[in-house]
C-alpha cells in the first residue's frame, strides 16, 4: 500500500512538510509506504475550463506543459492521498487550489477514478482560517467519492515560523492519530 502526500507550502521543510511528516511516521509503523510531494517551484496552473478531459477520456489532463499529468499520475497508483496545506487568507495555497479543480475534473471526467481510495488533509496555520482550508481539501474528497479518516481534532498544527508547529502538541497528536487511523482504513479497504 502506498499514500502520496502533495506538500502545497512554498517552503519545502515549513510547518506543512513537519505535520505531513508526523502522519507518515504512523503510516511506516505499518509498513504503508509513503511519498512527498512538493509543489513548491513546481508549475501548476489553473483549470481553464476546456472541458477537454470529458472528450479525452485519458485520465490527464488536455493543458499538459505543467506539473499537473504527473501529480494524477501518483494520485491514481496510491491507495491514499493526503493534500497538505498552509493557510492564506483562510483557505488553501494556489498550488493546492489548481491541483484540486484540475485533478478533480480530470477524476470526475474519468468515472471518478479517484472514488474509493483514502483521502486526508493536513493544514498549517498561524492563528485563524484552517477550517475553511480543512473543508476544501475535503470537498475535493467528497465530491471524487473518496474516503475521509477521522481523527481526534480538525487536522491542523498551529505555527507561525518556520518549525514551530512541532510545538503544537495536540497538533502533533492529531496527525498522530490520522496517520494511525489512515492506516487502518487502508488495511481495511485492501483486505
Amino acid at each position: 500500500m502506498k499514500v502520496v502526500a502533495f506538500n502545497g507550502s512554498p517552503r519545502k521543510q515549513g510547518n506543512t512538510n513537519v505535520l505531513i511528516g508526523n502522519v507518515f511516521e504512523e503510516l511506516n509503523k505499518e509498513d504503508i509506504e509513503t511519498e512527498i510531494v512538493q509543489l513548491a517551484g513546481k508549475k501548476l496552473g489553473g483549470c481553464i475550463a476546456c472541458m477537454s478531459c470529458f472528450t479525452n477520456n485519458n485520465h490527464h489532463c488536455a493543458q499538459d506543459k505543467d506539473f499537473l499529468n504527473e501529480c494524477i499520475d501518483k494520485m491514481l497508483v496510491a491507495d491514499g492521498i493526503i493534500l497538505g496545506s498552509p493557510t492564506y487568507f483562510a483557505d488553501v495555497t494556489t498550488e493546492i487550489k489548481a491541483l484540486i479543480d484540475r485533478a478533480g475534473m480530470v477524476a470526475i471526467a474519468n468515472n471518478y477514478h479517484f472514488m474509493r481510495k483514502a483521502g486526508a488533509a493536513v493544514v498549517a496555520v498561524r492563528r485563524a482560517g484552517s477550517i475553511h482550508a480543512f473543508d476544501t481539501i475535503n470537498h475535493f474528497f467528497t465530491i471524487n467519492q473518496m474516503i475521509i479518516p477521522g481523527s481526534s481534532y480538525w487536522n491542523m498544527g498551529i505555527g507561525q515560523d518556520k518549525g514551530e508547529v512541532a510545538s503544537d502538541d495536540e497538533g502533533i497528536n492529531t496527525m498522530k492519530t490520522l496517520g494511525r487511523n489512515m492506516a487502518w482504513l487502508l488495511k481495511k479497504i485492501n483486505g
